[in-house]
């Protein structure tokens, strides 16, 4: 029943890459297929339907029955909110996840029921002894290490395979800091050379009998065998960090490289620690742990007893008032709104703090560590980054559509179905639109979607919309699509489109002129740069010559005439 798992190091669910991507999925899956088996028939069926999703930002075209069974049998179905036998249905821990206000209690009971072995994965003789619930001893390894940072997990935690071995990892990672110490100027060989050294001990009996050809490659060589080994594990690292973020327990440092346990959820943490077997459970009972996988109400947690839950709040908020009587759902209500209006207060500071420019330097510095590769999933550091600049330059009402967490942090990217912002100017309003991709990748996973973002965002404010686009470096393809917008008049985008590509040098240059300007720039001076880019794109013999253009201007923005 099981799928069979032959990893030497923590299994871990890496689809989708970000838990919040599921309600969604799970949503459309048992709306339109509820009931029905699930075969080849109804997974192509699902990616079809999938694909024309405006919150799916994938593709699936190659092997859409492959691609449903990745986006659904992996995390959905085995977190327990899916059942896919005999038919398509919602589990109750399912139902709770579409239906809850505070999600991060959901995952966070489904994911301390996830264990190795289960029902769900069974290790072949070939792979580790597995015998763990992962993310519980995980937990655990953030609170008994203070810290506990990206690499160290990558390299050590992952082979906390069985909790009997936790004092052993422990002890690898204090060891792993106290060598750190002698290497600060060259940390990376230093990180490599230990991830090296893990590896070929972890598969030394593979390497020995030769059996180093990867699925990826052809080349069986040592290096290309470890190379492929240590970016899964890198894959497995991040799956962790965004799946125990999204718990709510821990918090990520600024630069998102290390995990710590959220003060505020400390006492959680004691109590799920305390409460809950290490042990993995009905591991001989396949449908006892399924029963119990798939429950919306168990494990218990801290946050389910009404008189541990009224003192947490009256703790954390003292100034809140509490009715009497108050059920359990109630309060979880209350709790769950209070949060909300902490984590809006937290923004707030941060935006009045930007607008009078006091992180200027840290804007640009996450913008400098970007675009060398420095940053923990650049994608959202980009985009919260993008936001703060275009909050800094100000003039309007700027909207991040990127999830923040209780302390107003960047928690998940935009959902896509719309712009990753939104600046309103009054008159006017302006999609920005943000990628690391570059060359034909940055054209076929951006271009038809920044059009239809841009169309929408016409139809719902009946103002005129214009769209800056920043990515490191702007593909030639993304330059000619752009370039045509500005000359084609599409019924169903609104009309012409004006998209304005930049790369992100250019834009470190228009808010380093926003800085020395004394004075916020007007959203007279943000409409010039889109009306100048119309009148360029009108005169310009061929879109080399509107891009340069247009980017010649964009460097002298507030100085600039057409």
């Amino acid at each position: 029943m099981g799928k069979k798992i032959n990893s030497r190091v923590l299994f871990i669910t890496t689809s989708p890459r970000s838990p919040e991507k599921m309600v969604p999925e799970i949503e459309l899956l048992v709306k339109h297929f509820a009931g029905r088996p699930w075969n080849p028939v109804t997974q192509r069926e699902y990616m079809e339907l999938l694909r024309e999703q405006d919150f799916f930002a994938g593709d699936g075209s190659n092997d859409p029955a492959f691609s449903a069974r990745d986006r659904i049998n992996r995390a959905p179905k085995s977190l327990g909110f899916v059942r896919l036998q005999p038919v398509v249905g919602l589990t109750p821990a399912g139902e709770q996840l579409l239906k809850a206000n505070n999600k991060g209690e959901v995952f966070l009971r489904q994911l301390l029921k996830f264990q190795i072995p289960s029902a769900y994965h069974q290790p072949t003789p070939q792979a580790a002894r597995f015998h763990v619930k992962p993310y519980l001893e995980l937990i655990r390894l953030v609170r008994t290490l203070g810290t506990l940072k990206f690499d160290e997990l990558q390299i050590f935690g992952l082979q906390l395979y069985d909790y009997g071995q936790f004092d052993k990892i422990v002890g690898k990672i204090l060891q792993f800091r106290e060598q750190q110490k002698a290497h600060q100027g060259s940390y990376r060989q230093f990180k490599s050379t230990c991830l090296r050294a893990e590896l070929e001990r972890i598969y030394y009996d593979q390497i020995s009998e030769g059996k180093t050809k990867t699925r990826e490659s052809s080349d069986r060589s040592i290096t290309n065998f470890l190379n492929t080994r240590a970016r899964n594990m890198r894959d497995y690292a991040d799956a962790c960090f965004r799946y125990l973020r999204a718990t709510g327990l821990v918090n990520v440092s600024y630069h998102g490289k290390s995990l710590s346990i959220n003060p505020l959820r400390a006492e959680e943490v004691e109590f799920i620690l305390n409460k809950i077997d290490r042990e993995p459970c009905f591991i001989n009972a396949p449908e006892d742990y399924i029963e119990y996988l798939e429950s919306a109400h168990l494990p218990e947690l801290l946050t389910d007893n009404l008189q541990q839950l009224e003192q947490k709040i009256r703790s954390e908020f003292p100034d809140l008032l509490i009715p009497e009587n108050a059920t359990i759902q109630q309060l979880k209500d209350i709790y769950s709104e209070a949060l909300k209006r902490q984590k809006h207060a937290a923004i707030e500071i941060q935006v009045e703090q930007l607008k009078q420019y006091r992180d200027y330097a840290n804007v640009q510095e996450t913008f400098r560590q970007l675009s060398v590769g420095e940053l923990y999933d650049a994608p959202l550091m980009l985009e919260w980054n993008m936001w703060r600049a275009m909050t800094m330059l100000d003039g309007g009402e700027i909207k991040a559509n990127l999830t923040f967490d209780d302390y107003g942090r960047p928690l998940s990217t935009a959902a896509g179905n719309k712009a990753d912002i939104v600046c309103d100017y009054g008159e006017f309003t302006l999609a920005v639109e943000v990628t690391l991709s570059s060359g034909n990748r940055q054209f076929e996973m951006e271009g038809e979607s920044v059009l239809r973002h841009l169309g929408n965002l016409k139809k719902t404010t009946g103002k005129p919309c214009y769209c800056l686009f920043v990515a490191p470096k702007i593909s030639s393809a993304c330059i000619s699509y752009f370039y045509t917008l500005h000359h084609v008049n599409l019924h169903s985008y609104g009309g012409q489109s004006t998209i304005v590509p930049l790369p992100l040098d250019v834009f470190r240059q228009m808010l380093e002129q926003s800085y020395k300007t004394d004075g916020v720039p007007a959203p007279d001076s943000v409409k010039a740069l889109f009306k100048a880019s119309q009148t360029i794109a009108d005169k310009a013999a061929d879109e080399l010559e509107w891009y340069n253009q247009i980017r010649q201007f964009a460097s002298h923005w507030l100085c600039s005439t057409i």
